[in-house]
């Protein structure tokens, strides 16, 4: 898997190829059908949709059929998603930070979410042994995008390995690799970029990266940026390099 292609985006959000106004009726069908069931949609819910201009609206649903359904337009919104593409790889971590990861990545504009095995973190089967909890991943991501009225429905990418992680990760993006002992601070590092169409933030396990697993993920391209001297638990890295990125190049605030 690399960057979304327009066509899987879209199936992603429930974009129209009309303009909307608020205060009318109107029908979703095709494609956009197909992305509004993803969300699971009951009748009277609320959801956002994207016109052709890229505009964002809420809209009731009024009614529901096995081929399309009838929204009614209350609202226009401003935009949700930010002006550039942002995967997460997340080396799996112990007990329910990873739920607690996933839920707020997706409040924060993350696309693409890859839980990886790393060679210190906890493996998904020793972790599901456990407390069985990973089946609940994609309701997590659904219902937090639509407390935050996101137009976008990240993608959660099935459990792998580091190598496999990193490998999805084409060369067109801007790769950030969190790590405790480099010498380059992210704000640092991001500041020498020119604003990215897509970017990957990758953060390890609590025991930290492996030399062979920097050296490899350098090799793909990725740049090891420290968050200072404090040692930030996994769950509070992803989401303060998430949120560093995004703020930087306009995807918040």
């Amino acid at each position: 898997m690399e960057a979304l292609s327009p066509e899987f985006y879209k199936s992603r959000i429930v974009s129209l190829d009309t303009e909307l106004e608020v205060g009318e009726t109107f029908w979703i069908r095709g494609i956009p059908f197909y992305a509004l069931l993803l969300r699971e949609p009951h009748k009277g819910e609320a959801v956002t949709v994207v016109d052709v201009k890229g505009r964002e609206f809420r809209v009731r649903l009024l009614e529901i059929t096995s081929e399309g359904a009838k929204a009614f337009v209350f609202e226009e919104q401003p935009p949700t998603e930010p002006p550039f593409e942002l995967w997460l790889l997340q080396a799996l971590p112990d007990k329910e930070r990873m739920e607690f990861i996933i839920q707020k990545a997706t409040e924060l504009g993350v696309h693409v979410i890859i839980p990886f095995k790393s060679s210190r973190s906890i493996s998904l089967e020793e972790r599901e042994a456990k407390q069985p909890k990973a089946h609940r991943w994609p309701s997590i991501i659904l219902k937090a995008a639509k407390q935050c009225r996101r137009a976008f429905l990240p993608i959660l990418v099935p459990y792998c390995s580091f190598e496999e992680a990193i490998k999805m990760v084409g060369e067109t993006f801007c790769k950030i690799m969190l790590y405790e002992k480099a010498k380059t601070r992210l704000r640092e590092a991001i500041a020498n970029y020119q604003k990215p169409s897509k970017v990957a933030v990758m953060v390890g396990p609590e025991g930290g990266w492996s030399e062979e697993e920097v050296n490899k993920a350098m090799l793909r391209g990725f740049n090891p940026c420290s968050l200072g001297g404090r040692i930030l638990r996994t769950e509070t890295a992803s989401l303060v390099a998430c949120a560093l990125v995004l703020f930087y190049w306009n995807g918040l605030g």
